[in-house]
């Protein structure tokens, strides 16, 4: 009796420019119409390989983003809103698309365009849930309000870390990080009122160290948004969204009907 054998289908990868946001991408196997936005914390290092495989074995295609002025990307970084660069992707991506590395054009049936996004990331997921070219988001232990600083890691600590730890990854526009900390700019608690509470997730771990809790409360009040809140799990990265508690949370929020 012969036996059959399973061959695996390769996955597809490559880079694409959105404007000034150089996007690393995978495609499933299978054509799909459902897109995922990575958005990483802050600082960190563009290393999402893994994370985006396992997403597109899961039927997406996954664009991980370098936020204009840092590493690859051109520009300035916090010129823009990390939210307006989600959007510019999501809107190319809807446009089609070209992979840098063979000059090949993708164009998408793009039926739902997600974005998550960690930490600093987190900010822009939740704001970018506002706009119309995103159908829902979900952040992980997201900054609410850059005007609270952590005990463990002060905006001070957060500032020292981006220049003298990571140089010209991060090329800031001036006055970038006074902007920041004002709390009148990429700031998610802002828009809390204008938020639909079915587009947007949010995770938060209680034993998280980095970023408080207590702005979250403030703003799930204002958005009538429950946020979920585990017990366990530090402060989460873009990667945690695999986390076995996450992806149980996502995959349920993934799955409701718009």
């Amino acid at each position: 009796m012969q036996k059959s054998i399973k061959t695996e289908q390769r996955l597809l990868s490559g880079r694409s420019w959105f404007g000034d946001v150089l996007t690393e991408f995978w495609g499933p196997a299978k054509p799909s119409g459902k897109v995922i936005i990575l958005c990483d914390g802050c600082p960190s290092v563009p290393s999402k390989k893994r994370t985006a495989e396992a997403l597109a074995k899961k039927g997406y295609w996954v664009f991980h983003m370098r936020y204009r002025g840092s590493w690859e990307s051109r520009g300035q970084f916090l010129k823009y809103s990390p939210a307006e660069d989600v959007r510019l992707v999501a809107t190319g991506v809807r446009e089609g698309f070209v992979n840098v590395y063979d000059g090949m054009r993708y164009v998408l049936d793009v039926r739902e365009c997600i974005v998550i996004g960690a930490s600093f990331g987190g900010a822009a997921a939740v704001i970018a849930s506002t706009y119309p070219e995103i159908d829902k988001a979900i952040a992980l232990a997201p900054v609410i309000d850059w005007t609270v600083e952590s005990k463990s890691e002060p905006f001070g600590y957060f500032v020292h870390m981006l220049v003298e730890g990571f140089g010209s990854a991060y090329r800031p526009v001036k006055n970038a990080y006074e902007k920041l900390k004002s709390g009148m700019f990429y700031q998610p608690l802002l828009g809390a009122e204008r938020m639909d509470s079915s587009k947007l997730l949010i995770l938060h771990a209680r034993d998280d160290k980095v970023i408080p809790l207590a702005p979250l409360r403030v703003f799930a009040k204002r958005a009538k948004l429950k946020p979920v809140y585990l017990e366990e799990g530090g402060h989460f990265s873009a990667s945690s969204i695999l986390d076995k508690e996450v992806w149980t949370h996502a995959k349920k929020f993934l799955a409701k009907k718009k």
